[in-house]
């Protein structure tokens, strides 16, 4: 599936500033960490496959790089489990 322009960047703009990822106790949105049109992309090229599984799919597809790039994390393994659902919330209009 497809989106358009507009609802890419509309879906980007949603999960900038509702989507975060933790480390420790700070939360970092990821309009901050510079993720969500990364996110946005990779949620896009799977929206085929329902909101839940395209969630998880684009979660760890996003490698978020640790220490100057050093060491890369799949996003997935930074966003805690509230956010995934939250995700799959966005993402349902889309499918």
């Amino acid at each position: 599936m497809t989106l358009s322009a507009q609802d890419l960047a509309e879906l980007t703009s949603a999960l900038a500033d509702r989507l975060y990822l933790q480390v420790a106790n700070w939360n970092l949105y990821l309009g901050d960490a510079g993720l969500a049109a990364t996110l946005a992309s990779e949620c896009a090229a799977r929206l085929d496959q329902g909101a839940a599984v395209c969630a998880r799919q684009a979660l760890e597809a996003v490698q978020v790089g640790i220490g100057g790039g050093a060491t890369r994390l799949p996003l997935a393994r930074l966003v805690p489990p509230g956010q995934l659902r939250d995700l799959e919330e966005l993402l349902q209009p889309y499918c």
